[in-house]
């Protein structure tokens, strides 16, 4: 077994399913150790953390709410403690409302704030927590925004105004978080899967096919398209920071 710090590491929040899923195994397979971290969904984890393993990856499990400061740098140092170093750091983990965006009156206090503490804080706490690491090895982040985070879209409003942070935050840290530390975000269209299934329920089918032929490229995007996009983020494009890039299929360039 390789000695902690022989490999590079990786941290993907929010790695249990979808998108986290999707690139963590695609870490996993292109030779780094990953943290993977859930906040509710331990098997599915569990399941991502195995096939991860089997990838040849070494591989840290932790449950931790992204919203809780204490929590956040714990888990951060469970990284340094197990893997030495963190060279990738995923910032995915994400929620949302199921309230409609035009229905003002039945958003809560509550809700909208718990949206934007994953959302956002979280956002900054993991990344706070984790650059020390990533400036030690001259790292990157990549995180996850959304189309609506960039134009008007029917997700519930805190989600939209939740990712349109993400998108300035990913601006604002790339600025200050150079030249050691690149950060980029992806910004994913509909994507096909249990996220959208929860937000379009028995209309799913027939919006995502309409969604698809409206395409230039005649699919909705997949968590493996993103994950894809993200790869090469973090292993290709090495001089570009402070960038938000469209996964689509051409959708918002044609409508």
């Amino acid at each position: 077994m390789a000695a902690a710090g022989d490999k590079p590491a990786a941290l993907v929040t929010g790695a249990a399913s979808g998108i986290g899923r999707s690139v963590a195994l695609a870490l996993a397979r292109a030779g780094y150790d990953v943290a993977i971290n859930y906040s509710r969904s331990e098997t599915g984890a569990r399941a991502v953390a195995l096939e991860a393993e089997q990838a040849g990856a070494r591989t840290l499990l932790f449950q931790c709410d992204v919203s809780e400061d204490l929590s956040v740098r714990a888990m951060l140092k469970a990284v340094q403690d197990k893997f030495g170093r963190l060279d990738v750091l995923i910032n995915n983990a994400g929620t949302t409302s199921e309230v409609k965006a035009k229905d003002l009156d039945a958003m809560t206090v509550e809700e909208w704030d718990r949206v934007f503490a994953v959302n956002v804080r979280g956002l900054f706490l993991v990344t706070r927590a984790a650059v020390p690491m990533l400036r030690a090895s001259k790292g990157c982040i990549v995180n996850t925004a959304s189309i609506v985070g960039l134009r008007p879209g029917p997700q519930p409003l805190p989600y939209a105004a939740s990712k349109a942070a993400v998108v300035n935050l990913t601006k604002t840290l790339a600025y200050n978080l150079g030249p050691e530390v690149r950060v980029n975000a992806v910004a994913p269209g509909w994507m096909e899967g249990d996220w959208m299934q929860r937000m379009l329920k028995d209309n799913y089918d027939d919006l995502m096919a309409r969604r698809a032929r409206l395409t230039p490229l005649k699919r909705c995007v997949t968590a493996e398209d993103v994950a894809q996009t993200m790869m090469s983020l973090v292993q290709s494009n090495h001089f570009v920071t402070g960038e938000v890039i469209v996964i689509d299929g051409g959708f918002s360039s044609s409508t």
